[in-house]
Parts: structure tokens; sequence; C-alpha cells
């Protein structure tokens, strides 16, 4: 394994006709479980970018010296899960999450994937990394009828805005305005559970 996060191709786990357990369109947010020097698997929010042309891979971009980051770097794979509950989400990106085991007991799927840095530049004093991701095996815990929730939308997107307060680059008055609207979405259309998770949001960041 390099230090970019390579992956042999020689791996015996790695299955060459492994896909996609979804449809992947614009950006699509998961929780990826990456394993820390510790031995335990550390879980945060990343961003999946759909590959413009089938030959090309899904890619994801980590940003600052996170534990994600670091750990691609030192094993060069993750377990990206989709999920919908939005505690589950709100704790994975704004807080430390560690457990024993990768796959979360909430994920209606979930995808093993190598990863290898592709590019790298800074944003605003912040440096990042993107990464391709390739499916080395997936399963389909559950399926469920697609509905359209307008609370957990805005508890996404709370997570970003609260995760950007204290970034160099970043306008604090409109982030905070960007939070008080949804506040205002969950309130009106949200559920215990989404409410529970914005609270989360407050707990684990400066807003």
């Amino acid at each position: 394994m390099t230090d970019d996060g390579d992956r042999s191709n020689d791996d015996p786990d790695t299955d060459a006709n492994a896909e996609w357990p979804v449809s992947l369109s614009g950006v699509t947010e998961s929780v990826v479980a990456t394993l820390g020097p510790n031995g335990l698997w550390n879980l945060a929010a990343l961003g999946l970018f759909a590959a413009e042309r089938g030959d090309h891979p899904v890619t994801a971009r980590t940003w600052g010296n996170t534990r994600t980051r670091r750990n691609f770097h030192r094993q060069g794979e993750g377990y990206v899960q989709f999920v919908d509950d939005p505690l589950v989400f709100a704790d994975a990106a704004l807080s430390i999450v560690e457990r024993e085991k990768p796959v979360l007991e909430s994920a209606n799927a979930w995808v093993r994937v190598s990863v290898e840095r592709i590019d790298s530049g800074t944003d605003d004093g912040t440096d990042w990394e993107e990464w391709a991701l390739r499916p080395l095996e997936s399963v389909i815990e559950t399926e469920t009828v697609p509905t359209i929730d307008r609370g957990f939308g805005a508890v996404v997107e709370a997570t970003v805005a609260a995760s950007r307060l204290d970034v160099p680059g970043y306008d604090e008055e409109r982030l905070r305005e960007r939070l008080a609207y949804c506040d205002s979405v969950v309130d009106r259309a949200g559920s215990q559970r989404e409410r529970e998770a914005l609270e989360r949001v407050r707990e684990h960041s400066a807003w």
C-alpha cells in the first residue's frame, strides 16, 4: 500500500464485479467508517460526488487534517454507509464517534471501498484532498419506499453550516442565517427525531 492510500489489485477480498448499492447523482451524503490506529472505527459524514461518466469513479473530498483523511492514508479503504437517521448523521458529521464494528445498525445499505488520492489543494486556508472511491463489496440491508423529508434535509444543511462556523473564508453571519432557516424548517416540518438531531448540531458546534 502506498502513502497515497492505493490498494493492491491483488487483494483477495476485492470483488471485481462489486457495484455501488444505490444510484448516485449530484452529491449524496453518507456516513463513512474508517479504521483508526487505536483499532476503533471512526464515523464521519462524507459527500459522494457522482461519476461524470461510466468510466469515472465516484469521488469525495476530505477537508483539513481529519481522522478520515489520516485513516484513508493509513488503511486505503473504508465503509461508506447510507443512513436515514438524522441523529446518527448529526453525530457523525460534527462529533467524534468511534465503534468496534464498522457497519451501523441503522445503515440501509453499505459498500466497502478502496480509496486513492487523486488531487489536493488549499481553499481559503484549508487543505483538502480528493479521493477516488471504488467498491470492493456491497450489501443492501433494507429496501424502503422513497419519501421526501424536509426536516432531514434541513438537518443535513445545518451540519454543513455549523461545521464551517469557525473556518476562515466563510461569512459567519450568513452561516448563522442559514442555521436559523434550517431551525425554522425543522420546527415546522421535522419529526421529533429531527428536532433532537438539530439539538445535537447545537451541542457539537459553535452555533
